[in-house]
């Protein structure tokens, strides 16, 4: 009986231990989920900067870049995770990928932006050529990004018949998140006749000093690609954590819940002990008692 005991108080031991770990995860999972909301966030001043810079150029005629058309290759950027403890983070952003794909015809090739998403594509049949790490904080999204844009304007040069799509989680509410895709290039036609639509907010039209074969536009599409790869990313960590977040929570209340069935074995067991000790005494006390009589 003894040694059932310390087998459980051991039990309960490594059972607070865990608990103490995942409080820890969860305090550190809610507060990159801030972190990476106002990284999103802050992105808006700077992604209107640039609008308006590029409703300046196509109002002073500039040309716009247009779609090209029947996209024979098509490269997919998926944005993952590194670590576990994510519940379906990486299972649903597959799911979808392949479904996204599947529609797509031509030659495909994945980058995947974390191991473990990489090792889910590989399950679902689908190869990745190039993997990423994840950004382990808000200051390493932007050379992450650099290096991926890098490499998708080297393979647009290379071949302008590439379709360059990226796939990631997007944060809706607490800890809800849903599986998204968007389209990086070729630009979207829609959306570049809408700048060249928009009316100045200023009293006085802007205008570009400079030719109009100088490189201002392309600088400003790069910053826009720029923008995009950045958001996604960002809301990736955002909903990665999100989803740890949820995760750590069900483990906890396993986990109390765990205790609770521990520390009551453990209260039935020590009052066991007491009862098989008070019914030796008393056993003992009786049979002292017959032999005196």
């Amino acid at each position: 009986m003894t040694n059932s005991l310390e087998q459980m108080r051991h039990k309960i031991a490594g059972a607070e231990q865990l608990e103490s770990v995942v409080r820890t995860m969860k305090a550190q999972a809610a507060s990159s989920i801030t972190q990476y909301e106002n990284a999103v966030l802050a992105l808006g001043d700077y992604t209107r900067t640039v609008e308006l810079g590029l409703i300046a150029c196509f109002h002073q005629n500039k040309p716009l870049i247009s779609k090209t058309p029947d996209p024979q290759n098509i490269t997919a950027i998926v944005f993952g995770s590194d670590q576990g403890l994510v519940g379906k983070f990486n299972d649903q952003l597959a799911g979808m990928v392949k479904t996204a794909l599947h529609e797509e015809s031509g030659t495909k090739t994945l980058w995947s932006v974390g191991a473990r998403i990489g090792g889910h594509l590989n399950d679902a049949g689908l190869s990745t050529e190039k993997t990423f790490d994840v950004p382990a904080s808000i200051a390493a999204i932007t050379p992450l990004i650099g290096q991926i844009l890098n490499e998708c304007v080297r393979n647009a040069a290379e071949d302008d018949h590439t379709k360059t799509l990226i796939f990631y989680n997007r944060l809706q509410v607490g800890s809800i998140y849903e599986p998204t895709n968007q389209q990086l290039l070729p630009l979207d036609t829609a959306w570049q006749s809408g700048l060249r639509q928009s009316l100045w907010t200023g009293n006085a039209l802007p205008e570009i000093l400079e030719d109009k074969d100088t490189p201002l536009l392309s600088a400003l599409m790069r910053e826009h690609l720029f923008i995009s790869l950045y958001r996604a990313c960002a809301q990736s960590l955002a909903s990665e954590n999100a989803s740890r977040l949820a995760a750590m929570q069900r483990a906890e209340k396993n986990i109390e819940t765990l205790l609770g069935d521990l520390k009551q074995t453990t209260r039935t067991l020590r009052q066991n002990a007491i009862d098989e000790e008070l019914f030796d005494v008393i056993a003992s006390y009786d049979g002292a008692s017959r032999s005196y009589r």
